[in-house]
Parts: C-alpha cells; structure tokens; sequence
C-alpha cells in the first residue's frame, strides 16, 4: 500500500508539473505570437504544448489506474472481511440466538416497550442515535428519548453500562 501512495504522490506531482509547464509555454506562445516571432519558434512551443498536455492526460490515466487498483484491494479486502464474519456467524450461530434470547428475556423483565427494545438492541450492535433513527424512520430525539428510558428502567448509567451489563462476562479469563 505504500508503494501506491508513494506512486499516487509521484503521479500528483507529474501531473501538476505538466499542467504548469501548459501554461507557462501557452502563456509564451501568446507573448511570442504578439510580437511576431518566427514561425518555426511557435511550431517548437506548440509542440512544447502538446507534449505538456499528453503528460497531464498519461499521467491522469495512470492516477486513475492507481485509484482503481486501491479501490479493488478495498473491495477484496471487505469481501474477506464479510467472508470470515459470516464463517464466523454461521459457526456460533447456536450462541449467537441463545444470547439474542436471554437480552430479550432481560428486556421483557425490564418492562421495555418494543420500541426500546428494539433501540437497544441497535445500541448494542454499536450504532448511533442518528443511525438507528435513520433505520427506524423515527426522530433522532425520539431514539434519545427511548434510550433515557431504557436507562431508567435498567437502573444502568448509559450506553456503556448497557453494553457492559450483557457483554462483561463474554471477556476471557485473566490466567
């Protein structure tokens, strides 16, 4: 990965060089146009310019071919990491359902609605207020509201004490 960005910063500065050396050269073609210099002069400054401008088209090509392959190392990247989370899901799948229903047995003894159920729950996948408004087609302060009463009635501080509360004995043992 650093020898594409160390590729991407080479490429950047290519590309600005050639794009600065376009206007220097264009700027002179019109000075030297004004003052009637020979044609031969401006033939070899076009030529300067056209060489400058290919650069600028190679080296944005080359950018974007840089771009592309970190994209793709991206994409495979998250495609591994999908891959072994649902390995992973598959293989405690078991655990996985028996945990869901004992948070569910505890919200149905904290007398949760199931709207705040279903709020914290999202809470202790990780996501935001916004996050799981945004899924719930609900007010970000109605997900705050139903979180301060999730609170209330678990007698828990917040979000963290919430997370804790199911995941604290999850911790491996110090040895």
């Amino acid at each position: 990965m650093a020898l594409i960005n160390d590729n991407k910063r080479f490429i950047q500065w290519a590309i600005a060089l050639s794009l600065f050396v376009s206007v220097l050269i264009t700027l002179d073609f019109i000075g030297d146009y004004r003052d009637g210099v020979a044609w031969t002069h401006l033939l070899t400054e076009v030529l300067i310019l056209t060489f400058s401008l290919a650069g600028i088209v190679y080296f944005g090509r080359l950018y974007h071919q840089f771009a592309q392959s970190k994209i793709n190392l991206l994409r495979q990247d998250l495609a591994l990491a999908n891959q072994q989370a649902q390995q992973w899901r598959e293989a405690n799948r078991g655990l996985i359902e028996g945990l869901a229903a004992q948070i569910k047995k505890q919200f149905d003894s904290w007398q949760l609605t199931p709207a705040e159920a279903e709020v914290g729950m999202l809470m202790l996948k990780g996501l935001s207020f916004s996050e799981i408004a945004g899924l719930r087609n609900a007010s970000e302060r109605t997900v705050r509201d139903q979180a301060r009463a999730i609170y209330r009635k678990s007698g828990l501080a917040g979000r963290t004490e919430l997370s804790a509360f199911f995941l604290e004995d999850l911790l491996l043992p110090r040895q």
